[in-house]
């Protein structure tokens, strides 16, 4: 992807110049044998302000728990990140109980039972099973080769959600860019009424003071420098190059800068900021409503950029 002498933009394959937009949202899922298991990874994103990770799985122990975390975020960066790591089928996970906590548990709540009359229940093995501290995943270390697999499970599966995140920062590259183009032509657009404009002023301006003549004599001098004052108050002209320059700020960010979405959003800031300006100056319909298109475009923009890393 590149810009073209007149300001417009190509996409061209990735094999020579890939593009620099990334999405936040992804899915990459992998199936890894072990022995005779077939586990799966799961990974699914979406956009976030930091990353922020929902492990889901009983193969991960505790304590490899920061391991995972720190690979997840040095390989996606941001966004709202869950991950499942099962065994595909019905198998059970085999999970090591604590004896001495779960018979504590047990004799507990049969004192319980019999003190306020509550007779057996059927259902109290399970009742224990589903306390935490019963359960010692915490201390648990997987088997060194189990765990090494089900690594290398999770980095196929981050390779496939990043290149669904490539591909679906294309397709936002092509919107926000085009929008940026756009928000371009409705300058040109401004431009074309902004000396009729001037002109249509001064006549107003004009007429006032003829009707005005008739019971006060105006002072030329004064009337001329007042003109002057109020179409310098009305001039634009700083604000359309500043806003033509945050374009091509934009698009230069956007097509050379890996991972630029805040940035990106710090430039619209100011690109709304010259926005509004030309909008409260324009005095002119048509300029005011290419001000209003502006402002729809960016708007716009600004929604695809929070999904863009």
């Amino acid at each position: 992807m590149f810009l073209t002498k007149d300001n417009t933009f190509l996409y061209i394959c990735a094999d020579k110049q890939p593009c620099m937009i990334t999405s936040m949202t992804g899915y990459g899922r992998t199936e890894i044998t072990f022995r005779e298991d077939k586990i799966v990874i799961e990974i699914r994103s979406v956009n976030g302000k930091s990353a922020d990770i929902n492990l889901k799985s009983a193969l991960i122990a505790k304590s490899k728990e920061l391991e995972i975390r720190q690979l997840l975020t040095s390989q996606l960066q941001r966004g709202s990140i869950d991950i499942f790591v099962y065994l595909d089928g019905n198998k059970v996970t085999e999970r090591p109980i604590s004896k001495e906590r779960f018979l504590a548990y047990y004799h507990q709540i049969r004192e319980f039972q019999k003190e306020l009359q509550l007779g057996h229940q059927s259902d109290l093995l399970s009742a224990i099973l589903r306390i935490p501290e019963v359960m010692e995943d915490k201390h648990h270390e997987p088997d060194q080769e189990l765990w090494s697999t089900i690594v290398q499970g999770i980095e196929l599966a981050i390779k496939q959600l990043n290149l669904f995140r490539e591909q679906e920062g294309v397709s936002l590259a092509r919107d926000i860019l085009q929008r940026v183009e756009q928000i371009e032509s409705y300058i040109y657009k401004v431009e074309e009424h902004e000396v009729t404009r001037i002109e249509k002023v001064k006549e107003r301006l004009l007429n006032r003071l003829s009707e005005l003549a008739a019971t006060v004599q105006p002072d030329h001098n004064r009337f001329e420098h007042e003109l002057i004052y109020y179409l310098e108050k009305l001039d634009i002209t700083e604000e359309k190059v500043r806003l033509r320059q945050h374009c091509a700020f934009f698009k230069e960010t956007a097509l050379h800068e890996i991972a630029p979405g805040r940035k990106l959003l710090f430039i619209v800031q100011e690109m709304g900021r010259e926005i509004n300006t030309i909008g409260s100056k324009a005095n002119h319909a048509v300029m005011q409503q290419c001000a209003v298109m502006m402002k729809d475009e960016l708007e716009k923009i600004k929604e695809q950029l929070l999904n863009i890393l």
